[in-house]
Order: structure tokens, then C-alpha cells, then sequence
């Protein structure tokens, strides 16, 4: 099974496609993956991963599709393992337009501590010696 290809090379074939024709359906990059890969050697569970999108996405998104893709491997079926890299990709290219992240330059950056302010500042006052808090306040002044 050494020129078996892995869920990440099928992964990074995807990503080429839609690159190259970003107006494509995911039904034809799905069309595509199968017409490239069926009848070869099927992914080993071994790797059963996408690494490079650690950072890029939340692991609940990149490996939304995963389940599918071993289950296309269990049962030997090209069009599962497909599907699976689809829903992935789709997680993966749709994270960053609905997100919100931090690092997208074109949205403003979240205030994740909106929510807690209030929690937080009775937390401190009750637990934190008047000193400390003299000190921290002092320092957050310069």
C-alpha cells in the first residue's frame, strides 16, 4: 500500500481543484476526486488526518468530514471518502467568510471578554486582597 494515497494528499487535491476553478461545484470536485482515485489503493486509517489545517480552522471543522472518510475506507467505497473530503472542504473554506476570526484582516477583531467583564471584576474584588488590586489597577494606568 505505499502508493496508496493519504487523506491529506486527497485533501490537498481538492483544495487544487477549487483553486483552480473556485465557481466549481462541490458535487464536480467530488465527480473529480473519484474519477482520479477509484480503482487504486484506498487511504490508509494510519492517516486518517489533515494536519496542515490545525491552525487554520477549528479541528471540528477540518475534520467534520473524517467519519465519512473512514467509513468509505471500511467499506472499500471511493464515493464515501469523497463525500467526506467534500464536507471538509467545505467546513474548511466556509470557517473564515462566517468566523469572524481574529486574524482576518477584513473583519474587526471580537472582544472575547465582553461577556465576562462583569463576572470577572466581582471575582476580583471579592478574592483579590486590596492591595493586589491597588497594584494591578496601578499598573494597568500606565
Amino acid at each position: 500500500m505505499a502508493d496508496a494515497p493519504t487523506v491529506s494528499d486527497i485533501f490537498r487535491y481538492a483544495l487544487e481543484l477549487r483553486s483552480q476553478n473556485s465557481s466549481a461545484s462541490y458535487k464536480d470536485v467530488k465527480s473529480q476526486i473519484i474519477s482520479k482515485y477509484s480503482g487504486g489503493p484506498l487511504p490508509e486509517t494510519a492517516y486518517l488526518t489533515i494536519p496542515e489545517y490545525d491552525n487554520i480552522a477549528p479541528e471540528e471543522d477540518w475534520t467534520a468530514g473524517l467519519p465519512i472518510v473512514l467509513r468509505g475506507i471500511h467499506n472499500n467505497d471511493w464515493n464515501d471518502v469523497a463525500h467526506g473530503i467534500i464536507i471538509s472542504l467545505e467546513q474548511v473554506e466556509n470557517y473564515p467568510k462566517m468566523s469572524g476570526r481574529e486574524d482576518d484582516p477584513a473583519k474587526e477583531w471580537r472582544n472575547r471578554e465582553k461577556g465576562i467583564a462583569s463576572a470577572e471584576e466581582k471575582n476580583l474584588t471579592k478574592w483579590m486582597p486590596e492591595e493586589l488590586m491597588a497594584m494591578a489597577q496601578k499598573s494597568l494606568a500606565k
